[in-house]
């Protein structure tokens, strides 16, 4: 005994699509291609720019960090922050170095300033000219080899070191006032971390 299986009513009879014309043929083919090129062209067009301006990023930290000596051009923002060096405006000749390791982290920034500049910057480490004493060449030899600073000229030098409780950093400065309205200044604060 077989039980027979209900029979399926086969699809209802629909006319023919017409043929495709050529116009039409060309123009889906179009739209099929432009539809390709922005789901796999556009994504891999950003991937290579990305790709090039992260390069471009490493090389720039690459130089930075490989720098031996100082490096024309202002500190960044955060390191005058971390470092407590407010580099006054207008300043000349500025430029900085960084050295940090396990013990003692050590920002060496230079600058040729005015003298109300050099009273701003003063202010703003918290010590004023009367703290300065003359012929005190407060950098150490160490510290002035780093940097190739040569603070033994002719001078006057006058200088400081601006200690601080710990964490906030050690600075210490020596002003060359042979030019009094245009003194250049250079410090090294040091803090550990």
């Amino acid at each position: 005994m077989t039980d027979s299986l209900p029979h399926q009513a086969g699809l209802p009879d629909r006319p023919g699509r017409p043929a495709e014309d050529r116009r039409h043929m060309i123009r889906r083919r179009t739209l099929t291609l432009i539809i390709i090129v922005l789901l796999i062209g556009v994504p891999a067009g950003y991937l290579v720019i990305s790709a090039n301006q992260s390069r471009d990023s490493g090389r720039d930290k690459e130089a930075k960090y490989a720098a031996t000596g100082l490096t024309q051009g202002w500190p960044s923002k955060l390191q005058r922050r971390i470092y407590e060096v407010p580099v006054p405006i207008p300043s000349e000749e500025v430029a900085y170095y960084e050295t940090n390791n396990w013990k003692t982290s050590r920002l060496y920034v230079q600058f040729e300033t005015t003298a109300a500049g050099l009273d701003a910057f003063l202010a703003g480490v918290g010590v004023g000219r009367d703290d300065l004493k003359r012929d005190k060449i407060a950098i150490s030899d160490r510290d002035q080899r780093v940097t190739g600073w040569d603070l033994g000229g002719p001078g006057p030098w006058w200088g400081l070191v601006h200690e601080q409780k710990k964490p906030a950093p050690t600075r210490d400065i020596v002003v060359d006032m042979n030019d009094p309205d245009y003194p250049m200044v250079y410090v090294v604060s040091r803090t550990v971390p």
